[in-house]
């Protein structure tokens, strides 16, 4: 094999091993699904969880599953024949969200965010009709860094996404072993592995332009920062609650560290005046 492929290998099996091993994301006999969208993503994704299934000290079923949603010229059967010249257990599920993102979307808006989240109920009810414990989906560093900064900028809040998170209704539980692997290096292996790519584009639809100005940002900063995406993501790791404003992750109420048993009466009375005063 091509020495340089070998250390892309390497490289990305070292990053999701690290994630797999920090968070816990996989446990002895899990029943892994594994969405298989047809992107560079989620077949490296695939194709790495397998190698480490053959190596890691715990036992774990993969079970690579794709929906087609009714896109317009999907070719199901091309992944398909891949899963079958692979080897992998696979499951094709086929169900027609098109057309209700059609319905739900406005006339030049992006259909992304209406698809993802109808796409997202589908794969949860069958993994768990499939028996299936977790679910793998295969965002990567950057997706994190880019949904980090978008909820910072348009949101006003400070999230990116989880590597591992339980549904509301605690049925799933989706991982995200490439969280720590870049998207520079993924996209390199899966060119150099011949991939049969399906685009994302079949809908004729844009990705969401706020997502692509935070990646521009991101490139952008990267011209001068050239550690920028790993520095972002090691400060999603370092939070310092008492240096933010939530009150809810931190009680600000006496910021000298005293409890409030041990405060001065007056203090403690000077504080709720202020507080007062604030909500008049």
């Amino acid at each position: 094999m091509n020495p340089d492929v070998l250390r892309l290998e390497k490289n990305l099996l070292g990053h999701m091993g690290r994630a797999i091993a920090d968070y816990r994301l996989i446990s002895e006999g899990d029943r892994i699904m594994v969405g298989v969208s047809g992107g560079k993503d989620s077949y490296t994704m695939l194709y790495l969880l397998r190698e480490l299934q053959r190596r890691a000290p715990v036992k774990f079923d993969l079970l690579a599953v794709n929906l087609d949603q009714g896109h317009p010229g999907f070719p199901a059967d091309k992944l398909e024949n891949w899963f079958k010249s692979e080897g992998f257990a696979y499951k094709m599920l086929k169900e027609d969200t098109y057309s209700v993102v059609l319905e739900k979307t406005p006339p030049g808006k992006t259909q992304c965010t209406v698809c993802s989240r109808l796409r997202r109920g589908i794969l949860y009810t069958a993994a768990v009709e499939l028996g299936c414990t977790k679910i793998a989906l295969g965002h990567h560093r950057d997706d994190l860094v880019h949904t980090l900064l978008l909820n910072l900028f348009f949101a006003g809040s400070l999230k990116a996404m989880p590597p591992i998170l339980k549904s509301d209704d605690g049925r799933n539980t989706v991982i995200r072993p490439l969280c720590y692997a870049p998207e520079k290096e993924i996209a390199a292996y899966a060119e150099a592995r011949r991939f049969p790519i399906i685009p994302c584009d079949l809908c004729g639809t844009q990705e969401n332009l706020q997502r692509q100005r935070m990646k521009r940002l991101v490139e952008e900063l990267g011209k001068e920062i050239p550690n920028v995406r790993q520095s972002v993501l090691n400060a999603m790791g370092n939070v310092r609650p008492s240096h933010l404003l939530d009150k809810n992750l931190f009680d600000f109420e006496f910021s000298d560290g005293t409890p409030e048993a041990q405060q001065p009466e007056g203090t403690k009375t000077a504080a709720r005046t202020m507080g007062g005063l604030a909500d008049a």
